[in-house]
């Protein structure tokens, strides 16, 4: 089975030797998407839902470059260096998610790449 890689420019460029998108077979599989500004390169200020947004958008961007959308993720996984951020974080996820949600695990870790205290990836159908 072959693989296209998926390369936009509306989220954050690939920080690491990897893609933002692979599509296999009828899939789209994300890399983390940190809260990074595509067009700063930077992690901006503000609250974490401000951050989370950005995150869930960076992961739009990469659904649409790929002929997806948010609406057929079936599977996330939301890392937190705060678990107690998990409710806040859950208020912007249901802004970009609907019924039927997509299956989802959630984790606190240590810590995340760039300092950021939020990273989601997710499984899209296409």
């Amino acid at each position: 089975m072959s693989k296209k890689i998926i390369q936009t420019e509306n989220a954050p460029a690939a920080i690491g030797p990897y893609s933002q998108g692979v599509v296999s077979g009828n899939l789209l599989f994300t890399s983390g998407q940190l809260p990074i500004d595509p067009s700063t390169g930077k992690i901006p200020e503000g609250s974490i839902e401000d951050r989370a947004h950005l995150v869930f958008k960076n992961l739009d961007a990469i659904a649409k470059a790929a002929g997806t959308s948010l609406e057929n993720a079936v599977k996330t996984t939301l890392y937190l260096t705060d678990i107690n951020n998990f409710a806040a974080v859950n208020q912007v996820y249901a802004q970009y998610f609907k019924e039927p949600f997509p299956a989802r695990s959630a984790f606190q870790v240590a810590a995340l790449p760039l300092g950021a205290d939020v990273e989601v990836e997710a499984v899209f159908q296409l």
